[in-house]
């Protein structure tokens, strides 16, 4: 039979169709989903395409846009995740002149991101690289709150950390505890303690009949007085601190103080927290 003669391939069609899809020298993640639908849409577009050609060449085309977006995601997920332990580098005493030449920067910065201006100022005022990074990752962490870590005491599988928050208006220290799983817990976060044993206690019961507006706050850390740690069940390790109970808000009347646990395994793993006590308001 004369080769010439026969069906007509669209083999030169595919080909074309190919040729035109140029991968990007760097492929957004975000945006990977749209450009493949895109490709594939073009391929199905040759329907009458001899079907082993069709699948050599559509994997031949997809497997670099793959592997790219393979290595995008590992590097993404590092950054968001870094593995090194937060450490003593990672501490920075902000100098007394270092608000005051940040916000004359920030302040007139064209950039609508503030706390980013602040971290930069960090970097060219002599901060440690850890220290920029620290902060980095805890802007992340806590929804774009500029915090500087000015303490850090190392208590095994999980580390206690001071944090200076420059630009509160309240209580510029906070309270982490770093190095576990999750990589940072807020002590200051509420949402995280035992209030439902708290609220139904005796004790608490009791005080509401003296303060029916009581409540707990955040707590007013000073920067320097640690929490106490011991042994938990299993070799894990536990962490008590107090929390101020204030009648309506933070300047009202002083309640006194309710006491929770913070709890980890052996392998620095949050388990939750404890309700273990109150201590009674100063006497009037």
């Amino acid at each position: 039979m004369d080769r010439g003669t026969g069906p007509k391939t669209r083999r030169p069609d595919v080909r074309v169709s190919f040729g035109a899809w140029k991968i990007p020298s760097r492929v957004d993640p975000g945006n990977f989903d749209n450009f493949a639908m895109r490709q594939i849409s073009t391929i199905r577009a040759f329907p009458s395409s001899p079907q082993p050609y069709f699948w050599e060449t559509t994997m031949r085309s997809l497997c670099p846009s793959l592997v790219l977006l393979f290595l995008a995601t590992c590097l993404t997920a590092q950054s968001k995740h870094p593995s090194a332990k937060i450490g003593a580098s990672a501490v920075w005493q902000v100098p007394p002149q270092f608000m005051t030449t940040a916000h004359a920067v920030c302040d007139q910065s064209s950039s609508s991101n503030y706390g980013e201006c602040m971290i930069a100022q960090m970097a060219k005022a002599g901060a440690p690289p850890d220290a920029v990074d620290f902060t980095r990752e805890l802007y992340r962490e806590n929804h774009g709150e500029f915090g500087v870590l000015t303490g850090l005491q190392d208590e095994g599988p999980v580390a206690l950390a001071f944090v200076t928050y420059p630009l509160r208006a309240n209580t510029n220290y906070g309270l982490l505890l770093v190095n576990g799983q999750p990589r940072i817990v807020n002590v200051e976060d509420l949402k995280l303690l035992d209030l439902k044993t708290l609220k139904q206690s005796d004790q608490f019961q009791d005080l509401k009949g003296q303060f029916p507006n009581v409540d707990v706050w955040p707590g007013d850390r000073d920067g320097k007085t640690w929490p106490n740690s011991q042994t938990g069940p299993n070799g894990g390790i536990q962490f008590t601190v107090s929390y101020p109970l204030r009648n309506g808000c933070r300047a009202c009347a002083n309640a006194g103080a309710a006491i929770f646990n913070w709890n980890f395994d052996a392998k620095g793993k949050f388990l939750g927290t404890a309700f273990q006590g109150m201590i009674d308001p100063p006497l009037s």
